[in-house]
C-alpha cells in the first residue's frame, strides 16, 4: 500500500514537468536538444525503462535496444521536421511509460528482434513530438544530436542501474521503479 501511495505521490510531482512536448523552448541548438529529453517525466521515464529493460533481457538486447531507440528517434525527428502530421502522440508516448514500466514490473524477456521492433515504435513518437517543435527552427542538426545524446545518457543510466542492482533486493526495486513508471505513465494518460 505504501508503494501505491508513493507512485501516486511521485505521478502528481511530475505531471507538470511531463508535457515537455508544449514550447519547451527554441529546438535550435545543441544545448537545446541536450535540455528537452530532460524536462519531462515522459522522456526521463520511458529512456530509462529501455534501459532496465534491455538489462533483464540481457544479452545484444542491452546494445540493440538502446540503439534501435536513438535511430528510430531521429527518424521520427526526420519525418516530423519534414512535415509528417501524426495523431495520437502524446498518448503514444504516455502509453510508451506505461508498457516499459510493465515490461520491467514483469521482467518480461523478449526477443531482441521483438523488442527493437517495440522500442523503434515508441521511439518513433519520441523523435515525431522532438520534431514538431524543431520544426520551425533553422538549426535542427546541432537540436538533433543534442538529444540524441542525451537520450543516450538516459539509456545509460537505466542499463547501469539494472547491472548494478543485481541482487534480490536490487530487483525489487526496480521492479517496483517500473511499476511507478506504469503508475505515472497512467496519470499522464488521464491528464
Amino acid at each position: 500500500m505504501r508503494l501505491v501511495l508513493i507512485c501516486i505521490i511521485l505521478s502528481e510531482a511530475l505531471i507538470f514537468p511531463a508535457c515537455a512536448h508544449s514550447g519547451v523552448g527554441p529546438g535550435n541548438s545543441f544545448s537545446s536538444g541536450v535540455a528537452h529529453p530532460l524536462n519531462g517525466a515522459d522522456h526521463l521515464i520511458a529512456m530509462t525503462m529501455v534501459g532496465l529493460w534491455s538489462v533483464f533481457t540481457g544479452g545484444r538486447a542491452v546494445v540493440v535496444w538502446p540503439a534501435t531507440f536513438v535511430a528510430a528517434m531521429l527518424g521520427g525527428f526526420a519525418a516530423a521536421s519534414s512535415g509528417l502530421q501524426m495523431v495520437f502522440v502524446e498518448q503514444a508516448i504516455c502509453l510508451s511509460v506505461v508498457l516499459l514500466g510493465v515490461f520491467v514490473v514483469f521482467g518480461v524477456r523478449a526477443p531482441v528482434a521483438l523488442g527493437a521492433v517495440i522500442v523503434g515504435l515508441f521511439a518513433f513518437f519520441h523523435g515525431h513530438a522532438h520534431g514538431t517543435e524543431a520544426a520551425a527552427a533553422s538549426r535542427l542538426i546541432p537540436y538533433a544530436a543534442g538529444f540524441a545524446l542525451a537520450t543516450s545518457a538516459l539509456h545509460a543510466v537505466g542499463i547501469v542501474a539494472g547491472f548494478c542492482l543485481r541482487s534480490t533486493l536490487g530487483r525489487l526495486l526496480l521492479r517496483a521503479a517500473g511499476g511507478c513508471a506504469a503508475v505515472v505513465g497512467l496519470s499522464l494518460l488521464g491528464g
